[in-house]
């Protein structure tokens, strides 16, 4: 089993019964029914497993369950012999999104205390927008494919090594030379195989980079399916959109041009605003927005027909880029551009560590990849991903933190690959894997 950052939560929740129940919300194929089983069932003498994705496809059990009373009869019905007490039961419900009307009656299980409850789901951020959940209810927590973190953790780096390069970091220290070859091939490495829990037992475990593709192969055509469960006046927008992102990802300018959607010129991100909402809330892609002022909070400065949208896994970009052809990234062809999939990686990081993206985009600047809040200063953090060799080649972000400028940003990040740690008139360049601790 690989170490998941969300376990930390999740034993939290099982060790205190008065907190509301979970839900584990994320993309399918990463890793949160497994994860729920492998650490509920060590917790409880009786585990209980239903897969309502199971049932909807088949006999459809629970679909007039409208009670907690009919609820209990049914389960105990199916599984009596592994029902006790609140103190030493858990029911696990995953996929919960295809029965709704059980998400609502989460409220009333939690306070009658019959049994304990966590639940999980893959379109459950869709699903959530069209119910109502009493506040306090439920705690929503998002999950994401493995980060760079829990990745080096799956290569068995060990924790006296995250410390020291989380040390060089924070100090600003130059990462000894031997260790930061290690960890930018285990970066690389990342690159090709991605965060989803059986694509990095293939590649770590296995050594197979063929079983490994063919596993990214599957997992895109999953989510292009799920593209698919909208109603019909989008899905096929919506589906259009996720297999325009690849030839959007190519392009020196890579937010996405509405107008080959459906070939309209007049296209809007308005018009198209349900699609992205739905591919965001389903946990497949990430999205940047535009912000032509770099002033905290980011939401008021945003530009309002500019959007990025990236895979939610590295792992998809490349086997759609280079399928079993490795070397284009290990060996760093200088024929190839990674622009797109550095900063689809850079995307998942952020993500996963609680950001919301954006990028900049001045006419008169330029563009910086990604801009975050920094909410303990209350100022924006600019961010710019370098995937070549010349780390030194940016035009636009030492404007924003130019004390003699327009925005005077205290201090902005470059990420590269080289070994550097140190400062250029307010600019922090810094190497590629450190963008783990931002």
């Amino acid at each position: 089993m690989f170490n998941r950052k969300v376990e930390k939560i999740l034993n939290e929740y099982y060790e205190n019964p008065l907190e509301p129940i979970i839900i584990i919300d994320g993309a399918r194929q990463i890793g949160k029914s497994f994860i729920i089983r492998e650490t509920a069932s060590n917790k409880f003498n009786n585990y209980v497993e239903i897969d309502l994705k199971t049932d909807y496809e088949g006999e459809r059990a629970f679909l007039n369950v409208k009670t907690t009373k009919a609820f209990y009869l049914l389960v105990s019905s199916l599984y009596g012999d592994k029902l006790n007490t609140f103190e030493d039961t858990i029911i696990f419900l995953d996929e919960i999104q295809y029965y709704p009307h059980l998400i609502t009656m989460l409220k009333d299980l939690k306070k009658e205390k019959k049994y304990r409850f966590i639940a999980s789901g893959s379109l459950l951020g869709v699903t959530l927008k069209h119910i109502f959940i009493p506040m306090g209810a439920i705690n929503e927590v998002k999950m994401y494919p493995m980060d760079f973190e829990e990745f080096l953790w799956a290569n068995n780096v060990n924790k006296d090594v995250i410390d020291y390069l989380r040390s060089c970091f924070i100090n600003k220290e130059k990462v000894e030379e031997a260790i930061h070859n290690t960890i930018l091939s285990l970066f690389k490495d990342y690159l090709i195989c991605g965060g989803l829990p059986d694509a990095v037992t293939q590649y770590v475990i296995n050594k197979n980079v063929i079983k490994t593709r063919n596993i990214h192969s599957q997992i895109f055509a999953y989510y292009r399916d799920d593209c698919a469960k909208y109603d019909l006046e989008h899905k096929l927008k919506i589906t259009k959109v996720y297999d325009l992102l690849i030839s959007n990802m190519s392009n020196k300018v890579k937010r996405l041009q509405f107008k080959s959607i459906e070939n309209k010129e007049s296209a809007s991100l308005e018009k198209y605003e349900d699609e992205f909402d739905y591919l965001v809330a389903a946990g497949v892609v990430n999205s940047a927005k535009a912000a032509n002022n770099p002033k905290f909070p980011l939401n008021e400065s945003l530009c309002k027909n500019l959007v990025k949208l990236y895979y939610n896994d590295v792992g998809l970009l490349t086997n759609l880029l280079y399928k079993n052809n490795i070397s284009a990234i290990l060996d760093n062809d200088k024929g190839i551009n990674l622009g797109s999939v550095y900063e689809t990686v850079c995307a998942m990081e952020l993500v996963a560590h609680g950001h919301d993206l954006f990028y900049f985009d001045s006419k008169k600047v330029g563009e910086v990849n990604f801009l975050i809040n920094d909410y303990d200063k209350l100022n924006i953090l600019p961010i710019e991903i370098k995937s070549g060799n010349d780390q030194n080649n940016y035009r636009a972000i030492p404007k924003l933190v130019a004390q003699d400028g327009n925005y005077k940003l205290p201090i902005g990040y470059v990420f590269g690959n080289k070994n550097i740690c140190e400062m250029k008139n307010n600019l922090l360049i810094l190497p590629i894997y450190f963008i783990m601790f931002v």
